[in-house]
């Protein structure tokens, strides 16, 4: 063991009464990393959201846990895209502080098993929300990759924008291929709702967001709360006033607490079972 990890160890072991002192965060190995964030989630537990030192025990574990990204990101690497690996450890990271944000160290199981399922989902998320707008094959996929980059060479050579018959034949395909390949480039970004649509000369263009329909959200919210009242109802008094207390009077955990008289962890657990019974009615048939 590097004379570092002793010195994490050994802070680790003191009086509960302080955290230990980490220079380097983002320095500490991933073995010693797992040690010291059960101290910190625990000590978490035990802080106010939104003071200075929740903020600065919440900052550490992001940056301690930055591993988890890095090793997320990797299985990403040799994507043919032009993926940019440094946007992608940004995405992984707003998984990751998600991950931190829910993690409840009293149900027992390991932070990483909690946290690389929402760091590679917020990294798939970012896939599917910026490249492909609609499900095309891989072939077609390639297929614009190549047509791209024929483009590209033929426009240098020839000082316009090539042909169908001159990117076919730069490519070794058939004209029918070429138009397939163009055709399914169109499913590689969605147009904005901020473009405009240009729909008669005598008019301004519009952007698209004007003319299209929108949903009520109110009604969506009517539903949600229908579904969800008789459920309520099956809750019993104290789940009740607690839920009341976090997202009606916007209440932090720490002050149901000491409103009630028990810990800022029983009040988590208490509140994500209760969110768990409700999101499991929610989606039962």
């Amino acid at each position: 063991m590097s004379a570092s990890s002793r010195s994490f160890h050994a802070d680790v072991a003191e009086a509960d009464t302080r955290l230990p002192r980490i220079a380097e965060p983002r320095e500490v190995a991933p073995a010693d990393a797992r040690s010291l964030s059960q101290v910190f989630f625990e000590r978490l537990q035990h802080l106010e959201e939104g003071t200075r030192d929740y903020q600065f025990v919440r900052n550490t574990l992001i940056e301690m846990n930055l591993s988890l990204v890095q090793f997320a990101v990797r299985r990403f690497r040799n994507r043919g895209d032009g993926t940019d690996l440094e946007d992608l450890v940004q995405v992984g990271t707003i998984g990751l502080i998600k991950a931190i944000d829910r993690f409840d160290p009293g149900l027992g199981n390991g932070f990483a098993t909690l946290a690389l399922p929402y760091i590679t989902g917020e990294i798939k998320r970012h896939f599917r929300d910026t490249t492909w707008a609609v499900h095309v094959p891989r072939r077609l996929q390639e297929l614009r990759a190549d047509l791209a980059q024929g483009k590209e060479e033929l426009a240098t050579l020839l000082d316009r924008e090539p042909k169908v018959s001159e990117l076919a034949e730069h490519l070794n395909l058939t004209e029918e291929q070429v138009i397939e390949g163009l055709v399914a480039a169109n499913g590689y970004s969605s147009q904005s709702l901020d473009h405009s649509q240009d729909d008669t000369a005598d008019a301004a263009p519009r952007p698209l967001a004007e003319v299209l329909g929108a949903e009520d959200s109110a009604i969506e919210l009517f539903e949600e709360l229908h579904a969800l009242a008789p459920l309520l109802e099956q809750l019993d008094e104290r789940e009740k006033l607690i839920l009341e207390m976090r997202f009606g009077q916007e209440m932090t955990q720490a002050q149901i607490g000491a409103r009630l008289g028990i810990s800022q962890m029983q009040i988590s657990r208490i509140l994500t079972r209760t969110l768990t019974t409700l999101r499991e009615g929610l989606l039962t048939p």
